[in-house]
């Protein structure tokens, strides 16, 4: 086994890769600490030198496995992601780029590649996409249907909730959060309009409850999904593991067959 082979293994082991999580809470908690001006001002060198060092052993990791995968570490989304995380701490935080410099956080989000109970949930999430476009699409549709309806029926009388199509869909979707609905909108308007509550109350039902819902069973669908992909995995291979260690029992019965022999 070459060198460069036994420090990738190295880097890959459990203990690394659990170190290096450890480094990722640690860099999370030395960003927080830097946007307290207070501790800036009394630890500001430590902090800012902690945080020069985690990131040179992130670089390191990444290097180290890019050398060892080859080619191979770009197959792996994973890699990817860790890559460009680590990538964006490179570029000069000076001049037109001073705003990189706030998007050292997103180091941060290395978690959930590291953690596989997050890479579960962020992998159902990213296979649930295509089931959510439906439901986006439907409840986009549900919006525009109902912010022209709006906008005609209120807007006359209400133009700053429902002056024109854009500020019914924004006034409608503040009413599907449930964000100050009913005495900050619905209340006023029911004043002047008595069976506004007509319009209201079933689009909250449709949009707050029912479509919102839709979303939640897809990614619940998509997670259970994972979790089935996981288990088959893990029971093929463990009947592989069974296989060959019956495989092994036959081959050491056969060679204590032929020891007895010989011994004969």
């Amino acid at each position: 086994m070459s060198m460069r082979d036994r420090i990738g293994i190295f880097i890959e082991s459990d203990k690394v890769q659990i170190s290096i999580t450890g480094l990722i809470l640690i860099n999370a908690i030395v960003l927080g600490l830097e946007t307290s001006p207070s501790v800036v001002l009394s630890y500001g060198n430590l902090l800012s030198l902690l945080d020069t060092v985690i990131l040179v052993v992130f670089i390191i990791e990444i290097s180290i496995k890019m050398v060892y995968r080859g080619l191979g570490f770009f197959k792996n989304g994973w890699n990817v992601f860790d890559f460009l995380v680590v990538s964006i701490a490179l570029i000069p935080a000076s001049g037109p780029f001073a705003v990189v410099r706030a998007l050292r956080i997103l180091r941060v989000l290395r978690l959930l590649s590291m953690v596989p109970q997050m890479r579960t949930v962020v992998q159902a999430f990213i296979v649930a996409i295509p089931g959510m476009l439906s439901i986006v699409a439907l409840i986009l549709l549900i919006f525009y249907v109902s912010a022209v309806l709006a906008t005609n029926l209120f807007g006359q009388d209400f133009p700053v909730w429902f002056g024109h199509i854009g500020r019914s869909m924004y006034s409608l979707f503040q009413i599907m959060t449930l964000e100050s609905w009913s005495m900050g909108i619905v209340r006023p308007i029911m004043k002047l309009y008595p069976y506004a509550w007509v319009f209201f109350v079933p689009f909250i039902l449709l949009t707050s409850f029912a479509v919102i819902n839709l979303f939640i069973g897809v990614i619940v669908d998509s997670m259970q999904s994972q979790h089935r992909q996981v288990s088959n995995e893990l029971i093929t291979e463990s009947s592989l593991i069974e296989e060959k260690l019956d495989t092994v029992e036959q081959e050491i019965g056969e060679l204590r067959r032929l020891l007895q022999k010989n011994s004969d």
